[in-house]
């Protein structure tokens, strides 16, 4: 950020919510703060985007651990993320060290003008705003303008070394902790994806009695023997079929989501190698190619899929389908754009949402997948030889609830897994419901099986009988007697809680707001530095605008005919180091899914912020 633009004196909103987490039970004020550089975070745990911007924020808070006072500002897309007791265990789930304020009524979102999941606002140890960013993939930004407040607000003794507010809670103990997914071994025992462990353990039929642990307990990415590897969060796990597994040297493969890799692991001694990503998140380039070469972004499933000869990967980091061919060591985009929405049609150009459940159906040749931000049940097949995608419930990124019936009409909540069922329906790990669901493809029914589980977040069938891992009860359940029918909900409809964008019908000015940060310039050695893509749900929201471009300015049209929908926005940069012979190189990238009601009256401009500050937003 230019000099000129962080020194608009913009006054920061006082921090106003439900409570506190990690504080000790004390309530923080902005004037609790004065001499401390403030860095908010807002988030959302359901964010794929925010988890990840929790670890980048890691290794800047220790580097400026006597300065620096990261606030955690939870303002929730989902109803279940409004329960306090849920948002206690995400901070605990995502090893948040850092003070957490409740804003369920997103009264601090509203007071910021906040417009994506995650944003960064730095208020300088005077209490001003001096820089606000969108997105992922903003640490260096970070760094570089703090380093400056660092300078600057020493120079003026304003600035107050020493402990920041965060008092740690107290940690339990459960053989397991927030497992994501597990899956039926050749030998009949369930191999469980222990992600707040950051291990693998081996439990007996019974569910319980732990038989082994695969993996050190300590966040890493080592290979190695059972107990000297390690994993960061691991999620989805996934046999190879026997063949396979004897040419490639191992079994399974685990998603190791926080580590952006695909992991082997050999049953018969608990050995674990690295076989597809590089440890670094995909951010743009390069997509197919040598498994161990290409960059991934939180991988949350895995599923061998016959048809496609290989393991499909919910790669929920940006949207999109991957597959992993073991045999011959590769990757590629399977499908999607990295676009989040609902788009169903060729895969290729179909948009998901945080995929985090696949499950193959081999009689019907179909690979069900749970979307999760869509709140959406959906499938790939091959159809005429083309893979396609469909969508059976779920309408968009905004709306959810619990209700059953018809599939048109049924609403999720935030589903993470999906699992075939002993009859041949579909099970879905309706996650922020706390329920067990059922679909049936011939009848298009929708019915619940199951209620008050603690977040399942994925299920399993071992020897007829359904297991679902119930992630924040931190154990695994049978919650389905035989012989107990499912039941009807005839629940609500709802929507986010997220204020939509007011938008005047006809020529309205989009503005993405990208300066880079200090000591850099933007990067045109080779052409436009600056790309945005912009599409709606629906498409007849925009008359005109739609499409690609290298201006991050741009004018859309609104339909007058089209009360609502959805802007998606795909903006980018490129920005490298001034005055040095071997500049570095970095690309700023976010996605923006903007809700939009249309009024008579309402702003003709929609500036969004990626990078820098724009005093309209404050």
């Amino acid at each position: 950020m230019t000099t000129a633009k962080r020194r608009a004196r913009v006054r920061a909103p006082e921090l106003t919510g439900r409570g506190w987490l990690n504080t000790g039970g004390k309530q923080i004020r902005l004037a609790d703060l004065r001499g401390k550089i403030t860095l908010l975070d807002f988030w959302t745990f359901c964010c794929i985007n925010c988890l990840h911007v929790l670890d980048e924020l890691r290794p800047l808070e220790a580097e400026f651990a006597d300065v620096l006072v990261t606030i955690g500002v939870h303002s929730p897309k989902f109803a279940h993320e409004a329960d306090p007791a849920a948002l206690a265990a995400a901070v605990e789930r995502y090893e948040v060290h850092h003070p957490v304020l409740d804003d369920p009524e997103l009264v601090t979102w509203q007071a910021y003008a906040v417009k994506a999941w995650p944003t960064l606002v730095l208020v300088d140890p005077e209490g001003y705003v001096v820089h606000v960013a969108a997105g992922e993939g903003h640490a260096e930004a970070l760094r570089r303008v703090l380093a400056e407040l660092v300078a600057e607000h020493t120079a003026k003794g304003t600035l107050h070394r020493g402990d920041g507010p965060y008092v740690p809670p107290v940690a339990a103990e459960t053989s397991l902790r927030f497992p994501a997914k597990a899956i039926v071994t050749p030998e009949r025992t369930l191999l469980v994806a222990d992600s707040a462990r950051h291990s693998l353990a081996e439990l007996a039929a019974d569910g319980e009695t732990l038989l082994r642990r695969i993996g050190s307990g300590v966040r890493g990415r080592a290979d190695g023997a059972a107990g000297a590897a390690s994993f960061s969060e691991p999620a989805g796990l996934s046999l190879l079929p026997p063949e396979v597994a004897e040419r490639v040297g191992y079994d399974v493969v685990v998603a190791d989501t926080v580590n952006h890799l695909l992991r082997g692991v050999r049953l018969s001694d608990g050995f674990v190698s690295t076989v597809a990503g590089t440890g670094e998140q995909w951010r743009d380039g390069e997509t197919d190619g040598p498994a161990t070469e290409i960059e991934l972004t939180s991988p949350w499933d895995v599923e061998w899929w016959a048809p496609a000869g290989g393991v499909v990967v919910a790669l929920a980091g940006n949207h999109t389908i991957g597959l992993f061919d073991p045999v011959a060591g590769t990757v590629s985009r399977f499908a999607g754009t990295t676009v989040e929405g609902l788009r169903d049609g060729e895969a290729a150009q179909a948009f998901f949402a945080q995929t985090s459940g696949l499950a193959a159906d081999p009689v019907r040749e179909r690979l069900w997948l749970a979307d999760s931000e869509t709140s959406a049940l959906r499938y790939l097949a091959y159809e005429d030889g083309v893979l396609t995608v469909r969508t059976v419930i779920g309408t968009g990124l905004f709306d959810f609830g619990h209700r059953d019936g018809p599939a048109a009409q049924a609403l999720l909540q935030h589903p993470l897994g999906v699992v075939v069922l002993p009859d041949g329906s579909i099970g879905v790990a309706d996650t922020y419901n706390g329920a067990l669901r059922r679909y049936h493809p011939e009848s298009g029914e929708v019915s619940t099986i199951a209620t008050d589980l603690a977040e399942p977040s994925g299920a399993v069938v071992l020897d007829g009988e359904v297991v679902v891992v119930s992630s924040a009860a931190h154990r695994l359940e049978r919650p389905v007697p035989p012989g107990v029918a499912a039941k009807l909900i005839s629940g609500a409809a709802q929507q986010v809680r997220r204020p939509p964008s007011e938008l005047a019908a006809g020529a309205v000015e989009l503005a993405v707001v990208f300066v880079p940060p200090p000591g850099q310039k933007l990067d045109e050695r080779y052409g436009p530095s600056t790309r945005l893509e912009v599409t709606a749900s629906p498409p007849e929201l925009l008359v005109e605008g739609a499409g690609v471009g290298t201006d991050l300015v741009r004018r859309l049209m609104i339909a007058a005919d089209v009360p609502s929908g959805v802007l998606h926005v795909v903006a980018q940069a490129a920005s490298c180091d001034e005055g040095v012979e071997h500049p570095a190189c970095r690309l700023t990238r976010q996605d923006w899914g903007v809700p939009v009601v249309v009024q008579s009256g309402a702003p003709i401009r929609l500036p969004l912020v990626m990078g820098g500050m724009d005093e309209s937003q404050v």
